[in-house]
């Protein structure tokens, strides 16, 4: 009886530990596992962004610091040639000209205003990039490896049918690494807002600093889409 009593003492204490036997199991064969970190989220999303064939991008702010000139829109095709068609809005002078631009072999055509055709022009003179560079390791692709103390934000649904997952990543990237998007950027810092897909491109970047000297911080906003866009773009 003795003996009996020990084995069933020794079963019942078999069986209370088979439910954590399980569940350590199931933690580290059938569980469900971690989600990738935030810096390799936005790693996988610098890479898709700089290896697509192009993509179509709008860079738009509400409004300039007063009496600044800079860059207000930018809209285009942008392809790993590197090359970008479009135009580009920009406050010079005080007055806002939209210019059609052509930047292709590292030189940058715009159409000015009362002219007949494109010339070759410096868009540093006029607050802007050269806008061919966007999306390579000089440009966005470069800024997200940028991105210091990433941290995982809210998930909503978006995209086309609202069939995808767009996460939101915060973080900063250095003063000196934003002058590649806005040549005029004088922020020791800025706060940066990557909102990523679940098939991880880039879909949205919010960029929050001091873009120009001596002005107050504003915001840039820029969309991605079209990845895979595929268009030869010659120089004018």
């Amino acid at each position: 009886m003795r003996t009996s009593g020990r084995l069933a003492t020794t079963a019942a204490a078999v069986l209370l530990t088979l439910p954590t036997l399980a569940a350590c199991s199931g933690e580290a064969d059938g569980g469900e596992a971690e989600g990738p970190s935030a810096e390799e989220v936005l790693a996988e999303a610098a890479t898709t962004l700089d290896e697509t064939s192009g993509v179509e991008l709008t860079l738009s702010t509400d409004a300039l610091p007063e009496g600044v000139s800079g860059i207000t829109r930018a809209v285009g095709t942008v392809t790993d040639a590197p090359a970008f068609e479009g135009s580009i809005t920009v406050v010079f002078a005080g007055q806002t000209v939209d210019v059609p631009v052509i930047a292709v072999d590292d030189t940058v055509y715009a159409q000015l205003p009362f002219t007949p055709g494109y010339d070759k022009v410096n868009p540093k003179e006029y607050g802007a990039p050269d806008p061919s560079g966007l999306v390579g390791e000089d440009g966005f692709a470069g800024l997200l490896g940028l991105t210091e103390s990433p941290e995982a934000g809210e998930s909503v649904r978006g995209g086309a049918d609202n069939s995808e997952i767009l996460t939101t990543y915060s973080g900063t990237v250095p003063g000196d690494a934003m002058d590649a998007i806005i040549p005029s950027s004088s922020g020791d810092s800025f706060d940066v807002e990557w909102q990523v897909s679940d098939d991880g491109e880039l879909r949205r970047a919010t960029l929050t600093g001091v873009f120009y000297p001596r002005a107050e911080p504003m915001t840039y906003t820029v969309d991605f889409a079209g990845y895979g866009t595929e268009k030869d773009i010659a120089a004018p």
